[in-house]
């Protein structure tokens, strides 16, 4: 009877990996594409699953569009560029994750509340079509990564591999590991993340993990400033990048973001820990409704174009216009 159970013991399967050689990525998104070019530079294949033939079409001209403007501001070459984009490749079919490494997991709903049931039946569906000692992971911010992981057959090959944005500056992931995770899944999300450059910041399995708990909560509180009429949102932003050294203000993270994505955050966080801290503030509910969700479509906390800001001049009751 052991001998039968043996058979089908993950950890008696994942044996020590050769090279890395193939990632998959579940979801092309504005993080999905940082992620797919970060690891394509290092000289890894990326393989990427997403809903349509059209929307594959639309990811890969944005990729080409990024890798354009890095040759025109950072001296990237144009045979370096092809050989980045000859890396990755987009598919719908699931079963071309066959002979991945790792599957980063990186959809973005737009549904209201979270995601775990897609994301769950997102890990189902991976599961299925790699090897046993393929290591399946999570970009999730707010979820817990043992809720995803229950989900699959092999659950201890599930980790949380959060990365921050712009991933190509960031050089961190905040890896989680939950109860059962084994040290063999751990060990090469490990030297995956070291191969494309990020440093491990291991958490302990919480809800938001540092970054998105930070980032959360001071969003909130310049809210708060900025309905109390204290500050504008320029001055705000002007204050905590000029005492805190961030490159971005409050606000335009916000708008970086996606006040959508900011928004989902608070719900995940104040829905599993029940603080009113990450309660969303009214005025980004506000936001939601108008439609001002940021950068992406134009307009947020700022006028956006071309990716440059441009400050409002109204008040809070006109959301600045």
């Amino acid at each position: 009877m052991s001998e039968q159970l043996d058979r089908f013991s993950l950890s008696k399967n994942l044996q020590p990996m050769g090279v890395l050689q193939k990632v998959g990525l579940i979801g092309c998104g504005s993080v999905g594409q940082e992620i797919a070019l970060q690891v394509s530079q290092k000289g890894i294949e990326v393989v990427f699953i997403d809903l349509n033939d059209k929307r594959i079409k639309q990811i890969k001209q944005r990729m080409d569009a990024e890798l354009e403007s890095r040759i025109q501001k950072w001296g990237m070459t144009g045979s370096e560029k092809k050989l980045v984009l000859s890396r990755i490749k987009g598919y719908t079919d699931y079963g071309k994750l066959k002979g991945c490494n790792i599957i980063i997991e990186t959809i973005h709903s737009k549904k209201q509340g979270t995601s775990l049931d897609e994301r769950m039946e997102v890990f189902r569906k991976v599961e299925k079509v790699v090897k046993k000692e393929t290591v399946i992971t999570s970009n999730t911010a707010t979820l817990m990564i043992s809720d995803l992981a229950s989900a699959l057959e092999f659950p201890e090959r599930a980790l949380g591999m959060h990365f921050i944005s712009p991933v190509s500056k960031i050089n961190i992931v905040e890896v989680v590991r939950h109860a059962n995770t084994n040290d063999e899944a751990y060990d090469l999300v490990k030297k995956f993340s070291k191969m494309i450059g990020k440093k491990v910041i291991d958490c302990s399995e919480s809800p938001g993990n540092i970054s998105t708990r930070m980032i959360a909560t001071m969003i909130n509180e310049a809210c708060s400033i900025l309905m109390e009429g204290v500050a504008t949102v320029s001055n705000i932003d002007e204050v905590m990048k000029e005492a805190t050294g961030f490159e971005f203000g409050p606000f335009e993270m916000a708008d970086k973001f996606g006040v959508d994505k900011i928004h989902k955050w608070m719900q995940n966080l104040y829905h599993e820990q029940g603080d009113l801290k990450y309660k969303p503030s009214a005025i980004i509910k506000r936001m939601i409704r108008a439609k001002m969700l940021g950068l992406n479509v134009g307009e947020g906390f700022y006028y956006w174009k071309d990716g440059v800001k441009k400050p409002k001049t109204g008040g809070v009751r006109t959301l600045g216009r």
